[in-house]
């Protein structure tokens, strides 16, 4: 279609009367399950345990703040791919367009960077939820961990090979009941709620730190900019310069979506649990339902808590092996074409799988610390690529120009470097 190109004039206001006019479809509400089971993995069943040790009265402050970060970045970044000029590009080729082909190299393998280490995080989390499912909750011995890896690994990689649409079909199938028994066990969890926590607050200094250094976490738990870029092309080819518009009101449903179901589950797990209890979770490098499930009576706990995070590891997988696999291509590609070279896109896509399948596998059997991997890996490249970049983007990009002198930029941009001064400052600490 030649109507993907985004006008640089402001909109007017007839072309905003025909987008709001758009009915709601069935195909926006597959992308907001998609991109909230992006989301909703391993940093969400991670979340309560980094937040919960803070104490109640910053979760409070972090619940009202997470909602405007997650939708005015996830907005801008795809703004920033529904401007390009050309149709079909992706995040990686309109870096490229707009930045140059150093500058595109450069910020390709950063966006690379900032979805490639929770692919394996993933792959470490999947590994300890069922290891623990099978020893705790089947009363089982502990398989070899390099076998029951492997074949996690090639079940959540098949369903990738077998196509988007495939995925998509999956990943909708997936996502009703994980919403719905999540939300389930929000409030089953509410009669043991120790609100004594309530009674405990912190001075302003600790209460603002807790907060500064939690956000990293924060991020990366509500992050579904792996998918934002596919999501953004799509939505292109069916709306045309409507695509950012329609866009941001998709983007806006995931995002109540998102705050409602998972703080609301956040603070029943962290109401739940002492600092102690917290503590001994984030030791044991555990979902914080998989604790529940090993420390709760109730057959019922024990035994839907890990499936839920089996469920929402698999969900979120998905759309970030989508995005690590995108950004990895883009980075060969740009490479060859660098050195005049072709390489067929079969040969490129088999050694792409076969790369990522035994990276994820061999450090799924090493364990390390997922929550470690989150603030050392993750964060920062994720806080520049999301929070940055998009923003550097519309102060220089003329397509972006109407985006341009609003406060929602200067929080954002706030909200990026808050999070990229926590990391390094929890890794110099």
């Amino acid at each position: 279609m030649q109507n993907d190109v985004i006008n640089t004039q402001p909109v007017t206001q007839n072309e905003v009367a025909a987008t709001n006019t758009l009915p709601w479809t069935r195909k926006d509400t597959t992308w907001m399950l998609s991109l909230f089971g992006t989301a909703v993995g391993a940093g969400i069943l991670f979340l309560p345990i980094n937040a919960g040790m803070g104490g109640f009265w910053p979760l409070v402050l972090m619940a009202v703040i997470i909602g405007p970060m997650t939708y005015l970045a996830h907005r801008a970044l795809s703004r920033f791919v529904c401007s390009s000029k050309k149709p079909g590009s992706d995040i990686t080729d309109v870096v490229e367009e707009y930045f140059g082909v150093g500058a595109g190299k450069a910020i390709t393998m950063l966006y690379f960077l900032a979805i490639y280490p929770i692919v394996l995080i993933y792959g470490v989390g999947i590994t300890n939820t069922v290891d623990s499912f099978i020893v705790n909750q089947l009363g089982m011995g502990s398989p070899p961990r390099f076998i029951l890896s492997g074949v996690l690994i090639i079940a959540m990689m098949s369903v990738m090979v077998a196509g988007e649409k495939f995925m998509l079909k999956v990943t909708q199938i997936l996502i009703y009941p994980l919403v719905a028994i999540l939300a389930f066990m929000s409030l089953y969890l509410i009669p043991g709620w120790k609100m004594d926590a309530l009674n405990v607050v912190p001075s302003t200094g600790a209460f603002l730190g807790t907060v500064w250094l939690t956000i990293p976490v924060l991020i990366f738990s509500f992050n579904h900019s792996p998918a934002i870029s596919q999501f953004s092309v799509a939505l292109k080819r069916e709306h045309g310069k409507n695509a950012s518009r329609k866009a941001d009101t998709i983007l806006k449903n995931t995002t109540m979506m998102l705050v409602g179901f998972v703080m609301f589950f956040v603070f029943s797990c962290v109401l739940s649990l002492t600092p102690a209890q917290l503590a001994e979770a984030k030791a044991s490098n555990l979902p914080i339902l998989s604790y529940l499930a090993n420390m709760h009576e109730s057959d019922f706990v024990s035994y839907l808590g890990p499936i839920i995070a089996i469920v929402a590891i698999f969900s979120s997988f998905f759309g970030h092996y989508m995005g690590a696999t995108e950004g990895m291509k883009g980075i060969i590609q740009k490479q060859l074409r660098s050195s005049k070279k072709e390489v067929s896109d079969k040969k490129l896509n088999k050694f792409i799988l076969g790369f990522m399948f035994f990276t994820i596998w061999g450090v799924s059997i090493i364990n390390p610390s997922i929550l470690g991997m989150i603030e050392a890996l993750g964060g920062p490249v994720i806080a520049a690529i999301l929070y940055l970049m998009p923003m550097y983007a519309i102060h220089k990009v003329p397509a972006l120009a109407p985006y341009r002198g609003r406060v929602s930029n200067i929080f954002v941009v706030v909200a990026g470097v808050l999070a990229i001064t926590a990391i390094l400052f929890g890794l110099v600490s």
